[in-house]
């Protein structure tokens, strides 16, 4: 770890100095003065042979060093707090802090209204640092260390705490002109023939959606795979292909206009619970508090026009 023999006294102007990337407001924040920061700047440089915050411009940013160090820092300062009982208070209107989320593009397009408008409602200073979930995700260590939170489907596998968010149901999309639909359906027998484009979320994943077909028997012809589900309405359109998506995200591309319907799965009611992730020590920092309590008020206004609400 890289923070092996770091003096304790030096541990959270560490923290601040990286969180801020600023020596007047790191200073600021810990009630220090300009030349006391600067002088403990100096020494971290010196203990860590980094420049650890550069100029770019008329401001600083992070080394790729300082980056990768920044979450090891908070988590040894959250560690700290909870053992001492000496967490810090967070003021929600006056905190610029940034958060660091990972998501899916699925779950991006249901959250981020909400979640921005709740959180700007409270802290206009806090800003959101959303991260793609990708396929590499399930076997990082580091996922939970690195993120304040990660939103994925319930069941993938997280290690730490995790809590329910909303729970979507698949539908079909197919474009209104495709020749197998009758009176607005398609039938099994239609998904059986017809060309799907399938969303892939890294090798080994089963989908719920691959769990039904292979429970009807049906090997689909697959022929489109993307990453993600995000893209599946916009690839069909125009083709005879068809999509089993999340209701809610069809419900987005439909305000958008296009040729593209939702038909009623003729497989019966398929869902996809979505929750969110976070390391257990997140709990004794009063700022990851308050970030959870804002996810489960999102949890709780998307519940509200949830399929099983």
């Amino acid at each position: 770890m890289a923070l092996g023999g770091t003096d304790l006294n030096l541990l959270l102007p560490l923290k601040v100095l990286l969180e801020e990337g600023n020596v007047t407001r790191a200073g600021q924040r810990l009630e220090l003065s300009q030349p006391a920061m600067s002088a403990a700047l100096a020494r971290l440089r010196r203990r860590f042979d980094d420049e650890l915050l550069v100029r770019a411009g008329r401001d600083y940013e992070l080394t790729p060093f300082a980056r990768d160090l920044l979450p090891e820092v908070q988590h040894a300062v959250r560690l700290m707090g909870s053992a001492l009982d000496l967490e810090d208070e967070f003021d929600a209107a006056t905190s610029q802090r940034t958060f660091h989320l990972t998501m899916s593009d699925y779950s991006i397009a249901v959250v981020h209204e909400p979640l921005v408008r709740l959180v700007e409602a409270d802290a206009p200073g806090v800003r959101l640092s959303i991260g793609h979930l990708g396929p590499e995700s399930r076997s990082s260590d580091r996922l939970l260390l690195d993120n304040d939170a990660v939103i994925a489907p319930l069941g993938f596998g997280f290690p730490g705490i995790s809590r329910p968010l909303w729970r979507d149901r698949m539908v079909v999309l197919a474009d209104r002109g495709n020749p197998r639909l009758v009176d607005g359906r398609l039938t099994m027998a239609d998904l059986a023939v017809l060309p799907h484009a399938v969303g892939s979320f890294g090798a080994g994943v089963l989908t719920p959606v691959d769990r039904v077909f292979g429970d009807h028997g049906i090997e689909r012809h697959i022929a489109l795979q993307v990453f993600g589900y995000l893209p599946l309405p916009f690839v069909i359109e125009g083709t005879e292909m068809v999509a089993v998506v999340p209701e809610r995200l069809a419900n987005i591309h439909l305000r958008e206009g296009g040729s593209v319907t939702v038909v009623e799965p003729p497989f019966g009611e398929v869902l996809l619970p979505e929750g969110y992730w976070f390391a257990p020590d997140r709990l004794s920092d009063p700022a990851h508090r308050w970030l959870f309590g804002r996810l489960d008020a999102v949890g709780e206004e998307l519940s509200a026009g949830s399929v099983d609400a």
